[in-house]
């Protein structure tokens, strides 16, 4: 069996609180930090956890790398290169030209309402991603019977929820299982931290955290094609050297820190 390209992705998300002044009616001379605060409040409030809801979670960045034998490359469309809506509509308008094959840990659960919900906001187009095998498209059709919309569907594989059997009870962290298969897992933040390291004007470090976490879940996705039957010892062991001497050649410190927190396959 062939390995298909893929492209792997992740979005790290901070409070909208542009969205949340207008949705509550708050002063602009409330500060940001205050502004968040008072929506977390709200939050734990009602449910007991400051975790906002999907679509006031505005994106600063979505990292990804792009798989196919023999290739690989990781990039990040980021705040402030770009605003959140041109960030969305780079991502889509990837989709519309490749149509890849989309990777991601809990991507259905999180990464994609988001997108689906900040997009809508900023007006965005995703015709292709969003077909379900009625668009103009040549292969429109065959859409019908796997899109990336639908749960069962293939041609967006979320691996925490497939690897779960889609049992939330069965989910387990990127973070550990990166680790017990040698991986580095996270380095230097978690989620929790972003809006925090965003407050200080950390934005690099979280596009770094985000470019990390994509390739550890490329990673736990290579493993999964052997697991598959779709790459034999020698092709995954090839492949997965491709990913080391590739992030050798990239003189950023959080490749270093990544590559010496990499025990050997």
């Amino acid at each position: 069996m062939k390995m298909p390209a893929a492209l792997i992705f992740d979005i790290e998300t901070i409070p909208d609180v542009v969205g949340l002044r207008r949705l509550y009616g708050l002063p602009e001379e409330l500060a940001d930090a205050e502004v968040a605060e008072f929506a977390f409040q709200r939050r734990r409030a009602s449910t007991g956890s400051d975790f906002l809801q999907h679509y006031l979670q505005r994106i600063v960045t979505i990292s990804c790398a792009l798989y196919s034998p023999g290739q690989f490359r990781v990039f990040s469309l980021s705040e402030p290169d770009n605003s959140e809506g041109e960030i969305i509509q780079r991502f889509f308008d990837g989709i519309e030209k490749y149509t890849p094959q989309l990777v991601s840990w809990n991507g259905g659960g999180f990464d994609l309402p988001v997108l689906h919900y900040r997009g809508l906001l900023h007006g965005v187009s995703a015709p292709r991603y969003w077909d379900l095998g009625d668009g103009d498209y040549a292969d429109s059709r065959e859409f019908k019977w796997n899109n990336y919309i639908s749960r069962y569907h293939a041609r967006h594989l979320d691996l925490m929820d497939l690897l779960a059997l889609y049992q939330p009870r069965g989910n387990a962290p990127l973070d550990e299982l990166a680790k017990l298969m040698g991986y580095p897992g996270k380095l230097g933040m978690d989620g929790s931290a972003v809006w925090s390291a965003w407050q200080a004007g950390r934005i690099a470090e979280i596009r770094d955290y985000c470019e990390t976490d994509v390739v550890n879940t490329g990673l736990v996705y290579l493993r999964f094609l052997k697991m598959r039957g779709i790459l034999g010892q020698e092709e995954w062991e090839r492949e997965v050297g491709m990913v080391r001497e590739s992030l050798e050649k990239i003189d950023a410190a959080h490749w270093k820190e990544f590559l010496a927190a990499w025990s050997l396959d």
